[in-house]
């Protein structure tokens, strides 16, 4: 299975949820207790160890701010 990593730019982060709501993978929670210097509540990536790196949020993020990562595992080689 696919592992990933999310970035949150907080600068960019507008609070919609929508990153929330279209994560299946229940990767991502909005505290009531986080905020931006504008005011807006933060998501977090309090689950990181369920990310697949599908993009989903990235995709539904309006305001750009999360970048997704696909974590790949490195193959040791085989001498010949």
């Amino acid at each position: 299975m696919a592992r990933g990593k999310i970035v949150i730019n907080e600068d960019f982060c507008r609070g919609c949820r929508l990153c929330e709501h279209f994560c299946k993978q229940g990767c991502i929670e909005i505290p009531r207790d986080r905020f931006s210097p504008q005011g807006y509540l933060l998501p977090v990536f309090a689950h990181p160890e369920k990310c697949n790196a599908c993009g989903i949020c990235g995709w539904m993020c309006p305001h750009f701010s999360i970048e997704v990562y696909k974590l790949v595992e490195k193959k040791d080689k085989v001498a010949a």
